[in-house]
């Protein structure tokens, strides 16, 4: 083969491989996804998107809703009155009832960080021993008011925690909506103390971490993602979802408050 020729069909290989790849280029700059997540990873998340964005060259829209509970914006109300989301980011408790009620394509679903309950008080204050069961109690039973979110952990607490420990009926619990707002309560001094997943007490503002419950009194709360039965990145959901699981996201969760369960590289 002359000189000419070989220079031709070396530039007709380089031109057929451009082409190939376009296809994936376009994919990439068009893939957009919804996201619905819950409070406890929102630290995390908001610490790691921006790597994954670009990295990914996917763009993500990020909505917010509680795992569990009542009320229109749990994550699963949301779903069920159609509000577009490709990924979920909630509790495993949580997440198994959209799984039961088949909101979650088969298959999907990551375990990617769990979770303790601790206390927050207002920042500044003095901080409760909350080390021992006992310690424990009289906190709640000499605070005037114990605020919790209504969703996972809140559930929990008032519906087995509280009434094991023997005190359901003489602490005044305040459930609110959100974690966030049973932060902002501890924050405005409406509540002496909040109950709730770490991660949610170490990003918020106004208040201070006293410490987790005791060991034996303890949920351990893990945090999961899925993609949306229907949606239509479902590729980039997994790519994202195996990003959040990822050992290079590790760093990241466990600063937040959560013990990282990274399954990849």
């Amino acid at each position: 083969m002359n000189t000419f020729s070989s220079r031709t069909a070396n530039s007709a290989k380089r031109i057929v491989v451009i082409l190939a790849t376009l296809p994936i280029w376009s994919v990439a700059a068009s893939a957009q996804l919804n996201v619905l997540i819950s409070g406890a990873f929102s630290g995390a998340y908001e610490q790691l998107l921006p790597e994954f964005e670009r990295t990914s060259g996917i763009k993500v829209t990020t909505g917010s809703g509680s795992s569990q509970g009542t009320g229109p914006q749990t994550i699963g109300a949301q779903l069920a009155r159609g509000v577009p989301a490709d990924v979920v980011i909630l509790s495993r408790e949580g997440l198994n009832v959209l799984i039961a009620s088949n909101r979650i394509a088969a298959g999907t679903d990551v375990d990617i960080g769990r979770v303790s309950l601790g206390v927050a008080v207002r920042a500044m204050a003095p901080k409760p021993d909350v080390s021992t069961v006992e310690g424990f109690k009289q906190v709640l039973l000499k605070a005037k008011t114990v605020a919790v979110p209504g969703s996972t952990s809140g559930i929990w607490l008032t519906t087995d925690l509280f009434p094991r420990l023997g005190i359901a009926e003489k602490i005044n619990v305040k459930v609110t909506p959100r974690g966030t707002d049973a932060t902002g309560m501890v924050a405005a001094g409406d509540a002496d103390v909040a109950v709730m997943p770490v991660s949610e007490i170490v990003r918020a503002a106004g208040v201070d971490f006293a410490g987790t419950i005791p060991p034996e009194i303890q949920q351990i709360q893990v945090l999961s993602a899925a993609a949306v039965a229907g949606s239509r990145e479902i590729e980039g959901s997994k790519r994202l979802i195996e990003f959040l699981a990822s050992a290079r996201a590790s760093e990241a969760i466990r600063n937040s408050g959560i013990e990282p369960l990274a399954i990849s590289r």
